[in-house]
C-alpha cells in the first residue's frame, strides 16, 4: 500500500508541515495525530485546503486525496472572521481556516472592492499593524492570533522594485 502525503498547516505553525499515512487512515486518527504532536485541542477541526466544512472524523484519506496528496489545516476555530481594510472601507466576511491568503484577496479585492483582475493583480494583503504580506498560499487559521479566530488585514499596493538601486557615496 502506498502511503499519502499531506501537507498541512495549523494554528501556530509558521511552516507548511509534512506527514507520510496509510490510505486507510482515517481523519480521527491524522487530527489526533497533530494534535498531540503541535499541542491543539483534540477537539480541533481538520480541513482540506480551501473546503468551507471540516473532514468528518470517518473519513479516510484515500477517499479524498489525489495524485499529490492533500493539503490540510488543523485548527479549534470553526470559522475565521476576515476584515480587509482599503481606502478607509472595511468589509467583513467569515471563512474556513483553510482558507488561502490568495482566495480572501480575490474576494476583498475583485468582489467587495471592485477591483479588475489586473488592479488586484498590482494589490497584496497585509496584516493590520505589521508589515507582515503572507504568501499567497499561506492558510488564513495559520495567521489568527492563537486565542482569536479573526483577522485584519489592509489591502495595500504591492511595492515593486524596477531596476537597480545606485547610491552615491
Amino acid at each position: 500500500m502506498k502511503s499519502i502525503d499531506l501537507f498541512y498547516q495549523g494554528e501556530g505553525l509558521g511552516e507548511i508541515e509534512h506527514l507520510e499515512v496509510e490510505p486507510d487512515a482515517t481523519f480521527a486518527v491524522i487530527k489526533a495525530r497533530l494534535a498531540e504532536k503541535h499541542g491543539v485541542a483534540a477537539h480541533a477541526f481538520l480541513f482540506i485546503e480551501d473546503e468551507e466544512d471540516p473532514l468528518a472524523d470517518n473519513e479516510r484519506v484515500g477517499d479524498r486525496a489525489g495524485a499529490i496528496g492533500l493539503k490540510l489545516h488543523l485548527s479549534r476555530c470553526r470559522h475565521i472572521e476576515v476584515t480587509v481594510t482599503f481606502n478607509g472601507e472595511n468589509v467583513d466576511r467569515r471563512f474556513p481556516p483553510s482558507a488561502t491568503v490568495a482566495r480572501v484577496k480575490r474576494w476583498a479585492a475583485e468582489r467587495e472592492f471592485e477591483m479588475s483582475e489586473e488592479e488586484a493583480g498590482e494589490h497584496v494583503l497585509q496584516i493590520v499593524g505589521t508589515h507582515d504580506r503572507p504568501a499567497p498560499g499561506t492558510h488564513i487559521g495559520a495567521l489568527a492570533p492563537r486565542n482569536t479566530c479573526a483577522q485584519a488585514f489592509d489591502l495595500v499596493a504591492d511595492e515593486r522594485v524596477n531596476g537597480a538601486l545606485e547610491i552615491d557615496e
